[in-house]
């Protein structure tokens, strides 16, 4: 995930964190811990969380005053609750992510893989930002390692898209390729876990004939979920307060696989966040996220019909 500079919402007492990402070459320069251009981007975590078991409120998806952010905790559609006997929930809501992640043991997943084509962002009045990408972990664990793109509407023209890929294993810095993005690029991303806390990290943009390979090692993965995700960011810190998320319109995943086989033969939980819906998961793993909001900053009216209350 990716954080950036927050914005405060004063009438708004929930505490939404979100986060971002950031990328290296292969062949060309790269930007070690810089934000991405134009922007104040920083490299955040997992998912952020919204409720926790026995919390009064998590019916109605309000955040667990108190609760360390970092980690959602699924809850069961209302439709789906208790209907599986694995007890692994089908719907989760998230202030950050939307998407899909398999869930699983510690050691679950070594590898994930989806191609997207990237979206065109539509920008309107101040600063919005959104992130897409192919992971391992942060779902009930810790750290992630990701890799992916993004579309920001910010820097000294907000008005004017900016485009770029990034990889990040955080809790390191997040870094940003110096590669060409454009709208419409097709990309395919790939993280493998190689065994001694070693990662591979690849990203392709087929379109423009560039591929990032990145080693990394990250200590302590859990490898407990894969996921392929749009994500909104956030402030520099783990509470800071959400960021107006970028009119993407929409992006869909394709081939989204998890240790070589289809995401979708894995019951994977469908993940939400506001200004945003998640459609179903094809066999062959393929799904999209389409943006459904207003962009700017959110409302006390947007929280209420977000989670009903």
């Amino acid at each position: 995930m990716r954080r950036k500079w927050p914005v405060v919402t004063a009438a708004i007492p929930l505490a939404f964190g979100w986060a971002l990402i950031a990328a290296h070459p292969a062949v060309a320069s790269i930007r070690h811990g810089v934000p991405g251009p134009g922007a104040q981007v920083w490299p955040g975590g997992p998912v952020s969380q919204l409720s926790q078991p026995g919390d009064p409120l998590s019916e109605r998806g309000d955040a667990f005053p108190g609760a360390p952010t970092g980690i959602v905790t699924p809850r069961a559609s209302s439709s789906e609750s208790g209907s599986q006997s694995s007890g692994q929930d089908t719907s989760a809501s998230s202030s950050n992510w939307a998407g899909y992640a398999a869930t699983g043991a510690s050691g679950s997943f070594t590898s994930v893989s989806a191609s997207w084509t990237q979206p065109a962002a539509t920008c309107s009045t101040g600063s919005q930002y959104a992130a897409f990408w192919v992971g391992l972990d942060g779902y009930t664990s810790q750290t992630v390692e990701q890799i992916g793109t993004e579309a920001d509407c910010s820097g000294p023209d907000p008005a004017t898209p900016r485009y770029y890929a990034w990889y990040e294993v955080y809790p390191g810095a997040g870094v940003s390729f110096a590669n060409p993005v454009s709208p419409g690029d097709k990309f395919t991303g790939t993280v493998t876990a190689q065994g001694n806390d070693k990662f591979k990290l690849v990203l392709t943009d087929t379109t423009q004939g560039w591929t990032q390979t990145i080693s990394a090692t990250q200590a302590g993965a859990d490898l407990s979920s894969a996921e392929a995700i749009a994500e909104a960011p956030s402030g520099p810190s783990a509470n800071s307060s959400p960021l107006p998320l970028t009119n993407f319109g929409s992006i869909g995943f394709t081939g989204v696989t998890a240790n070589g086989t289809s995401l979708a033969t894995l019951d994977p939980v469908q993940i939400s966040m506001p200004d945003t819906s998640v459609a179903g998961m094809a066999s062959d793993g393929s799904f999209s996220v389409t943006y459904a909001g207003t962009s700017g900053t959110p409302t006390a009216a947007d929280f209420a019909s977000w989670f009903g209350f």
